[in-house]
C-alpha cells in the first residue's frame, strides 16, 4: 500500500470515531503507524472534515459556555466566530481545543433575525439538552437564509457507551420554510459493538418568521422525533430482537447457573439419552 493510500484509510478511520472518541482514534492511529509529526499533519483535513460535521463543541479561554465548531461558522484559516460572545477564535483540530480568541462583530442583514432566534433557542437548549449542549445560529455565506445547529453530547465511558444529537437546520426568512436533519449517534462498546445512526429529514413551512415560532417549531419537531425513535426501540425489543434471541430457554425456565456445574452433561441437562450398562 502507497503512503498516499494508507493516509486516506486512515482518514477514513478517523471519520467513522464514534462520539467522544476521536482522541482513542488519534491515540490508536499513532500506535499504528508511529507517532511521526509529519504523518499526523496529513490527516489534519480528516480531522477538520470531522470535526465540523460532527459540530464539535469547545469551551472559550475564560468562557463559560461551549460553543460550536462548524461549515457554518468557519471563517477560514482555522479561525471560526461566535454570534453570541462576539469572538472568533483559532481552533486545534488534533487536540479539539480553542485558542486565541478575539472581537468579531457579526455582519449580516438578518443579524437582527440571528439575535432573536438565538435568544429563543437557549431556553430550548437548556430545557431538553441537559449534557453538554451547544448551539449557534449563522447566516448563509450568499446571506439569504439562516442556519441554526444544536449539539448534545453524553459521554459514558466508564459505562462503556458515548452519544451525540445533532439538529441542523436552514430557516429561509423570505419564505418562512425550515429544512434541516436530526442526526443521532450513539455508540455502545461492553461485551461487543453496537453502533446506532440515524437521521431525520425535517421540512416545514412555519406561519411567521417570528423566531419563537420558528424554535417553537424545531422543539415540536425533535420532540415528534424522539418518541419515534423511543416507540422504535420498544418495536425492536418486543419484535426482531425476541426473533435473535429467546429470552428464555424452550422449557420457559431460566437456568440457576450456580447448580449447573454439578450437571452431568447430556445426562442431568437431558440432552443426550443415558446409557446402563448392566
Amino acid at each position: 500500500m502507497s503512503s498516499s493510500d494508507a493516509i486516506q484509510s486512515v482518514s477514513n478511520f478517523l471519520l467513522d470515531a464514534p462520539p467522544g472518541e476521536l482522541q482513542d482514534v488519534i491515540s490508536d492511529v499513532k500506535a499504528l503507524i508511529g507517532d511521526d509529526a509529519s504523518v499526523v499533519a496529513e490527516l489534519n483535513p480528516a480531522l477538520e472534515k470531522y470535526n465540523k460535521a460532527q459540530l464539535i463543541s469547545t469551551l472559550l479561554p475564560g468562557g463559560d459556555r461551549l460553543v460550536i465548531v462548524s461549515d457554518y461558522n468557519d471563517l477560514g484559516g482555522g479561525r471560526f466566530y461566535d454570534v453570541e460572545s462576539k469572538s472568533s477564535f483559532a481552533f486545534d483540530h488534533v487536540s479539539q481545543k480553542a485558542f486565541d480568541v478575539q472581537s468579531y462583530i457579526l455582519e449580516s442583514k438578518n443579524a437582527e433575525l440571528i439575535t432573536s432566534l438565538l435568544k429563543s433557542l437557549g431556553p430550548h437548549v437548556s430545557e431538553h439538552y441537559p449534557s453538554l449542549p451547544a448551539y449557534g445560529v449563522y447566516p448563509s455565506s450568499e446571506d439569504t437564509t439562516i442556519a441554526l445547529v444544536i449539539t448534545g453530547n453524553k459521554y459514558s465511558p466508564a459505562n462503556y457507551w458515548n452519544g451525540r444529537w445533532r439538529s441542523i437546520y436552514t430557516f429561509d426568512p423570505a419564505s418562512n420554510a425550515l429544512s434541516g436533519e436530526i442526526k443521532v449517534d450513539v455508540h455502545y462498546y461492553e461485551d461487543g459493538n453496537v453502533r446506532l445512526l440515524t437521521t431525520h429529514a425535517i421540512e416545514e413551512e412555519i406561519s411567521s418568521g417570528n423566531a419563537a415560532d420558528v424554535v417553537r417549531t424545531i422543539a415540536r419537531k425533535e420532540k415528534e422525533y424522539q418518541e419515534n425513535l423511543n416507540d422504535a426501540f420498544v418495536q425492536l425489543s418486543e419484535g426482531a430482537f425476541k426473533s435473535l434471541r429467546r429470552q428464555l430457554p424452550i422449557t420457559r425456565q431460566k437456568i440457576d447457573w450456580d447448580k449447573i456445574g454439578s450437571y452431568r452433561l447430556g445426562q442431568q441437562v437431558g440432552l443426550f439419552p443415558t446409557h446402563e450398562h448392566s
